[in-house]
């Protein structure tokens, strides 16, 4: 495959590549709230209570995992580029990612954490730890499928991963088995599709390749990536916890409806990755020319500049019909102040054109300057949990709104300022 790349042909493949995912990906957001629902119709409160937490946690290790997907998308569209497989840096970004999630899943194993964040429910804690090992097999097999341009399988894949959940959850409602149990077996479900993808995935890597490259600048920045992502997932999935932890007490009832909302309105978050997986083989075929990294530039600036002004759209539409709209899905006694919805809309649209510019850093081989990137959401939102005037709902709200608009800033900095180099980096290229 010759390693110029058409900007014009790129622009339209990747144009019909988004429009495919972007597709499937609103589907299985839709089906995701189908989820919530019915959990929220059929369990009483507290069992309802259990269970999201520990779909926060199960989606969390998935939103973790996410920069082995965009890594291994990376890899993969080098060796497109090059008219062969991905090699052996592949196969140890996995191994790596693979670990790290298993040692994750095993802390919330410990008693103490069981009781905190399961209820004390221990099985639950090992429902999490299989559909967390089994998530690293899926995100590397969607790294190799969207890496390839297998944008077909790609798609199904994502699609195949939410209808399971939900096909596993009616039939165990027609069924009558609507303990928190069997929902929670039905939520881990959707890790397992990927081994209807398994044999296609398979031909994409071959181990044997690039046997060569040193295995420790992989360790090294798989293991910044994943930091990096574990960060992320404490402002969106971990969010309530992390409020819980820095700035305690506060209008229970109050915090229930915010973090209700926030559930509503940060869904969409944890299924990004597709987008950011598509991203990095993008800007690896755009930086292969000077045509394309022109393109790339200006896309950046333009994009950066846009999100800005979506957001303000977003907060605008969350002031007006959000409230109304957590009423509807969650019933009348979940209502939101109209503030809350448009803080709330506002984070999450800065949050999602974060990731995209943080897959431009990965597709750059840049895991250092994600890490940067997502400590200074973090650190910006702790500040306002711990310093900022008012009660715990109004630093709540506020942190969750000012620390994407920090973090925006910051990786705005790197990749709109930053030109891309000659030639691309290579798969075990070291983080800078």
């Amino acid at each position: 495959m010759s390693s110029t790349v058409s900007g014009e042909k790129l622009a339209k493949d990747t144009g019909k590549s988004a429009g495919r995912i972007g597709v499937y990906l609103l589907i299985a957001i839709a089906l995701g709230y189908v989820l919530t629902v019915v959990w929220g119709r059929t369990l009483s409160p507290a069992d309802n209570a259990v269970l999201l937490s520990f779909w926060g946690m199960l989606m969390g290790l998935g939103a973790a995992l996410s920069p082995l997907e965009q890594e291994i998308s990376r890899q993969s569209a080098h060796a497109a580029l090059e008219g062969r497989k991905a090699g052996r840096p592949a196969v140890i970004a996995f191994v790596t990612s693979l670990v790290a999630v298993a040692v994750a899943a095993l802390f919330t194993l410990i008693p103490a954490v069981t009781d905190k964040v399961y209820g004390g429910q221990f099985a639950l804690a090992v429902i999490v730890l299989a559909g967390g090992l089994s998530f690293a097999f899926q995100f590397a097999a969607r790294g190799l499928l969207i890496g390839q341009d297998h944008v077909r399988s790609y798609s199904w894949l994502i699609l195949v991963e939410a209808a399971v959940r939900i096909l596993v959850v009616a039939a165990l409602v027609v069924a009558g088995l609507t303990q928190l149990y069997w929902f929670a077996i039905a939520a881990a479900t959707g890790s397992f599709a990927w081994l209807l993808f398994a044999r296609g995935a398979a031909k994409l890597v071959d181990p044997k390749l690039d046997a060569g490259e040193p295995a420790r600048p992989v360790v090294t920045n798989m293991l910044m990536l994943l930091a990096g992502a574990g960060l992320t997932a404490s402002v969106i999935t971990g969010y309530p916890a992390l409020v819980s932890l820095l700035a305690p007490g506060g209008d229970k009832d109050a915090l229930g409806v915010l973090f209700l909302a926030l559930f509503v309105a940060r869904t969409p978050l944890t299924l990004m990755a597709p987008v950011q997986a598509l991203a990095v083989p993008t800007v690896v075929r755009l930086s292969s020319t000077e045509e394309g990294k022109h393109r790339l530039r200006k896309l950046l600036a333009l994009g950066s500049m846009g999100a800005l002004a979506l957001a303000a759209l977003g907060a605008l539409i969350g002031w007006l019909i959000g409230p109304w709209v957590v009423r509807l899905v969650y019933g009348a006694k979940n209502d939101p102040e109209a503030w809350w919805m448009a803080g709330l809309v506002w984070s999450s649209v800065l949050l999602a054109a974060m990731q995209l510019l943080a897959a431009v850093l990965v597709a750059q081989a840049k895991a250092t300057k994600v890490l940067i990137t997502w400590a200074a959401v973090v650190v910006a939102t702790a500040l306002v949990l711990l310093f900022f005037p008012g009660d715990t709902v109004v630093r709540a709200v506020v942190g969750l709104a000012a620390g994407p608009t920090v973090g925006l800033l910051v990786v705005m900095a790197f990749v709109v300022r930053g030109t891309p180099e000659p030639g691309n980096a290579r798969p075990s290229e070291t983080s800078r």
